[in-house]
């Protein structure tokens, strides 16, 4: 059985992966979970998941974490789709923007398609975003976790959350090392605060953090990492 699940919504394709996944263990708890990368794919793994086919066999629930648009990977897995459709398992395809072509090669196969990109996703306008860059910037980890966790249930994506607090840290940074607001780029208002912020920060700790974050958006994208697990970690670190 085959799920294609795309989109240019990168945290609400993964929202609903995941959702479709925790529903699939709570109709069978005892399924084994796989998620495949460009870091961890080998060809022979395909194969091996669907052998793993019979009476007695776990149920296997594979997501396929943007390895369609991936060359030489993508050709594996075009070959396989036919399999894939007719398996007792579930394969899942998680994606961002897809072309008609590969649309066309996997559509007449899947069982659910849906374009994350079409829906409208409502959120509460009521949290003020910017609060999440001043607790970070005052250094308070219980309101910044607390404002986090509050963000997540209004509808804020921890991918809205990320340039926040990278913007908060460059601000610091740039007005550690002006002597103006104008020689920062900033404005006056943000220049005062982000000068404060950074005082409460020793040396070479906000570029350490600038780099951490860096390092997390890149890491995310690469699959190696959850968007929200991550940067709640961080969270937790500061």
């Amino acid at each position: 059985m085959i799920y294609l699940i795309y989109g240019n919504k990168h945290q609400e394709v993964r929202d609903k992966v995941r959702s479709i996944v925790d529903a699939q263990i709570a109709k069978k708890p005892d399924a084994i979970h796989f998620r495949i990368t460009n870091e961890n794919w080998k060809s022979t793994n395909v194969d091996e998941l669907l052998s793993g086919q019979g009476l007695f066999v776990q149920k296997y629930i594979v997501v396929f974490d943007n390895l369609l648009r991936e060359k030489d990977i993508d050709e594996v897995l075009f070959e396989k789709m036919k399999e894939f459709s007719e398996s007792n398992h579930i394969f899942i395809f998680s994606e961002g923007e897809l072309t008609k072509e590969i649309l066309k090669k996997i559509e007449k196969r899947a069982e659910k398609v849906q374009d994350i990109s079409k829906e409208k996703i409502e959120k509460k306008q009521s949290f003020q975003i910017f609060s999440l860059a001043d607790a970070f910037g005052s250094r308070n980890k219980k309101e910044l976790w607390v404002l986090y966790q509050k963000a997540l249930l209004s509808g804020v994506s921890a991918e809205e959350i990320h340039p926040i607090l990278y913007w908060q840290v460059k601000a610091m940074l740039s007005a550690s090392v002006s002597v103006s607001a104008e020689d920062a780029g900033l404005s006056p208002y943000v220049y005062s605060k982000s000068k404060r912020y950074a005082s409460g920060f020793k040396e070479g700790e906000l570029q350490n953090i600038s780099s951490k974050l860096v390092a997390l958006y890149h890491d995310t994208r690469r699959g190696i990492v959850e968007f929200d697990t991550a940067l709640e970690r961080f969270v937790l670190g500061l």
